[in-house]
């Protein structure tokens, strides 16, 4: 038996009157049919007492697969809606379940690029990809998405590095790494399932060392001259992975332009999305490619960004800009992951864009004005889909690291139904409580 969850209104539990069956199975199919779910008592009582922690795991999803193209559904005409259009209104409290099955979707797109890289350091092949180009998905264990990667990109640190570090082990010095790849739906059935065709660009997080170095340069800087608005600003580090090159080695920025070209010369006459996803850095960098996308191409088709743990990446300026572009970017938020909360101050979401009595949230009146005056003040982007660690009752433990772990992510949004009424922990309540009653 797999779940889906559907989530159709608030989340309540009955007494079990009347019917003799508790009130919360509209949020429950069986993909083996079409029925609710249903938990009646006498159901319950044939499980026995002796078998909850059975029905129990049954219920939370342990050793379930919840993703998979089994669970995916047309969108048909709504495709956009789906893509941001609307910015979402209405899709995410309660969470669609159409969109969850989206969102989980092109969260294994990110999740192929860091099974798809090369992390041992002393490996000759260190910080390239582990598959050829067109194997990318095949050898990540993603064989049957319908999509078909057409080019490798690759991020070059603009860190000068000192002399010391030529004596030093090689993957110290790394400057140009596999950072991810662009990808084309092909399947004609996935095309239709879709609506459009979709291109895919999907970007890893951290893992180099000069990456690491380019994270903690958090200060703000000016867009590249050219860029619509003199005042946006972004952060240094993130900026420098996406338009540093060498003599050898393009710039992301570079490999972008070139594939997108080429992709909306050859599908630019039939319906087409971009959609750009990453988890952590590559979260930055999708945002980044977004705006940069849309100011480059003035017959761009629409732009949607789906980032899973992402810092912060500009300022209000540059927030402005890709809302008035029609960038549309929807980021996953665990209010337990530290990093989303940095780098530097945010202005409070209230603010409007010509207000200039900026107000800086969680810092005390005397220092606002210095906070206004330095490259720290950032601005949140996008929609928001918040969710928490701690609501979720499979994470034995919660860490920095796990908080921030891509697949606690897809985890959290897969069980997810609304911020009143987190699912799991909700039935798991209830099915105790009534497995106590009957065993006493």
């Amino acid at each position: 038996m797999r779940l889906s969850l559907k989530p159709l209104a608030p989340c309540t539990v009955g007494n079990g009157g009347g019917g003799g069956e508790f009130s919360f199975p509209r949020y429950i199919t069986a993909r083996a049919g079409t029925q609710p779910a249903t938990f009646s008592r006498r159901l319950m009582e044939k499980k026995g007492s002796y078998n909850w922690e059975g029905l129990l795991k049954e219920v939370e999803g342990e050793g379930m697969h919840f993703r998979g193209n089994s669970r995916l559904v047309n969108l048909g005409k709504r495709w956009k809606e789906y893509q941001g259009i609307r910015n979402w209104d209405g899709l995410l409290d309660p969470l669609d379940d159409k969109l969850r099955g989206e969102i989980l979707r092109y969260g294994d797109f990110v999740d192929a690029t860091y099974k798809a890289f090369d992390f041992d350091s002393s490996s000759p092949t260190y910080a390239s990809c582990l598959f050829p180009k067109t194997a990318i998905l095949d050898g990540a264990g993603f064989p049957q998405t319908g999509y078909r990667p057409t080019k490798n990109l690759r991020a070059t640190s603009g860190i000068q590095l000192p002399l010391w570090i030529e004596k030093a082990s090689s993957w110290m010095g790394t400057e140009t790494s596999w950072i991810g790849y662009v990808a084309v739906c092909q399947n004609k059935e996935e095309i239709a399932r879709l609506g459009r065709r979709d291109v895919v660009i999907a970007y890893r997080g951290t893992a180099t060392c000069l990456e690491w170095l380019e994270n903690l340069r958090a200060t703000l800087t000016p867009l590249p001259p050219g860029a619509a608005l003199s005042d946006s600003m972004v952060e240094r580090g993130f900026l420098s992975l996406y338009t540093s090159r060498t003599s050898t080695s393009p710039s992301l920025q570079d490999l972008v332009r070139e594939e997108v070209d080429r992709l909306l010369q050859t599908y630019g006459d039939e319906p087409l999305s971009l959609t750009i996803t990453g988890h952590s850095l590559g979260a930055a960098l999708a945002i980044l490619t977004a705006y940069d996308i849309k100011t480059t191409f003035s017959r761009a088709p629409l732009v949607t960004v789906v980032s899973f743990g992402g810092p912060r990446v500009g300022n209000r300026s540059f927030r402005c800009q890709l809302e008035k572009q029609g960038t549309k970017v929807l980021r996953i938020v665990n209010s337990d992951d530290l990093i989303t909360k940095v780098p530097g101050f945010v202005i409070d979401g209230n603010d409007a864009a010509e207000d200039h009595d900026v107000r800086v949230s969680g810092l005390p009146s005397w220092i606002r004005k210095r906070v206004v005056d330095t490259q720290w003040l950032y601005a949140d982007v996008g929609r928001e889909l918040r969710l928490r660690s701690r609501d979720s009752s499979y994470l034995s433990s919660i860490n920095v690291a796990k908080c921030h772990d891509l697949r606690t992510y897809l985890k959290l949004v897969d069980g997810f139904v609304s911020s009143k009424c987190p699912f799991r922990p909700m039935i798991k309540k209830v099915i105790t409580s009534y497995g106590a009653r009957k065993v006493g």
